[in-house]
């Protein structure tokens, strides 16, 4: 009851906007739960159909402590928090007895793959996990290597080597790469994750919000590095992780072009925040391993200003304007690169001066799948551009239009905005809706 007490306190100590509470975060224990419900949910349900899809009969996924595959970190249980040894799971997908989960491990991996190395009779590792080929004899051997995806490229050297040189010469041209299965399980997402991941994206917007609000902004003293800290201190306060350090940069009357063309990893440390400033943040939260990315706009108001100029307003809606093409382009099949293309050429027909840098996301931040540009290749992006979308993926809508602005003496401003959505194969939506306005402060 008291730990209970302790947390209802914070809760109500959370209003902000008009308000508005955090959503309520679980207990570490409680959302060890959910995690294990949801990863025995996907290995159940969601690797055998990628499996079929893919035509791929085994997956062999390997790793030791502290330097886990990728697609590994992934499937251990809650309380894992690395693999142990050498761990060694089997993925064997039957179309008739279903799909078998073991573990070539000195342990059973929680209660979702059973162990099965007996070192009796097997002493050593590599043997048993050739029992057990042999036993199944399937017709492929999908190993997590790539040259496209790192994310699909987390078998080390040392252990493919070893592998190889146990594998019976017969099984030897039946090894193939796991990319696109590996890619296929990072990306999709369960209906059980899609079901708890708009209130994951509301969490980082309230967080967000109230960290660029007069509760945390005072201007004239403020730094935008004071922003940064804000947030990161609020975040581990919440129990909850960021997987990148925020950035808050600002765009004002006074700066020339010249700041519109600096690139992204040479913005300043730090600026203090003005009247008449305008704010963008860039700020992502993970939460029961799924993670959000996200890019806002705020306007610090004048004294006698109750809006921003008419300039910065129709510049924002121009963001808003790219955002829609973007999205409307998304077609099952489609490929990244395709899908940039296409919007760009749209929005230059339109008269709209964007670039487009969308990725997926979901239990990494720059997570697997297409890539929709990237902020410096905007032609499009050989590999990892040419990968089709599927259905039940996430992405982050990020992009920028740039628009000139009277009130600013032509100034040339940037809106730079990112937002988490969901492509169901049919349609593209929000998970937590999307910045329509500027926010003001205060």
């Amino acid at each position: 009851m008291k730990n209970t007490f302790i947390l209802f306190i914070c809760f109500l100590s959370t209003g902000l906007l008009g308000q508005q509470a955090l959503p309520g975060i679980l207990s570490k224990r409680d959302q060890a739960k959910v995690i294990d419900d949801i990863l025995e949910d996907r290995l159940d349900n969601l690797l055998p159909q990628l499996m079929e899809r893919e035509d791929i009969e085994m997956w062999i996924v390997i790793s030791r402590e502290y330097n886990e595959d990728p697609v590994m970190k992934t499937m251990l249980p809650s309380t894992w928090l690395s693999a142990r040894r050498r761990t060694i799971m089997v993925f064997h997908n039957d179309p008739e007895e279903g799909i078998d989960k073991i573990a070539i491990a000195r342990y059973s991996v929680g209660k979702l793959l059973k162990g099965q190395w007996d070192v009796d009779v097997y002493p050593d590792q590599w043997e048993a996990l050739i029992n057990i080929i042999q036993e199944k004899n399937p017709k492929n051997i999908a190993l997590n290597f790539s040259e496209t995806f790192a994310l699909a490229d987390g078998l080390v050297k040392s252990e493919y080597d070893a592998l190889m040189r146990y594998l019976p010469a017969e099984y030897e041209d039946r090894v193939i790469s796991a990319e696109r299965l590996a890619i296929g399980w990072l990306e999709t997402r369960s209906q059980k994750e899609l079901s708890i991941y708009p209130m994951i994206a509301r969490l980082g917007h309230l967080i967000l919000r109230e960290g660029l609000s007069e509760k945390a902004i005072h201007p004239g003293i403020t730094s935008t590095d004071d922003v940064v800290w804000w947030l990161r201190q609020r975040v581990s306060e919440l129990g909850l992780k960021t997987w990148f350090h925020p950035s808050v940069s600002v765009q004002r009357a006074d700066m020339g072009n010249n700041e519109f063309l600096r690139s992204f990893s040479k913005r300043p440390d730090q600026d203090i925040i003005q009247l008449g400033d305008l704010l963008h943040v860039d700020f992502g939260i993970t939460y029961l391993r799924l993670n959000t990315d996200q890019q806002e706009h705020f306007y610090v108001l004048r004294p006698g200003e109750t809006d921003a100029p008419t300039g910065l307003i129709e510049a924002f809606a121009n963001g808003n304007r790219v955002q829609d093409i973007l999205t409307s382009q998304f077609k099952k099949g489609r490929s990244g690169n395709q899908i940039l293309k296409a919007t760009l050429d749209q929005a230059k027909t339109e008269g709209l001066h964007a670039s487009i840098y969308t990725h997926p996301i979901g239990l990494h931040g720059h997570a697997a799948g297409p890539t929709i540009g990237l902020w410096d290749q905007q032609g499009g992006v050989k590999g990892r551009g040419d990968y089709p979308l599927f259905s039940d993926t996430a992405y982050s809508i990020e992009l920028f239009a740039a628009t000139e602005v009277k009130e600013w003496g032509g100034k040339l401003v940037r809106i730079m905005l990112e937002q988490d959505g969901v492509f169901t194969g049919e349609k593209f939506y929000y998970l937590d809706g999307r910045q329509k306005a500027l926010h003001l402060i205060p």
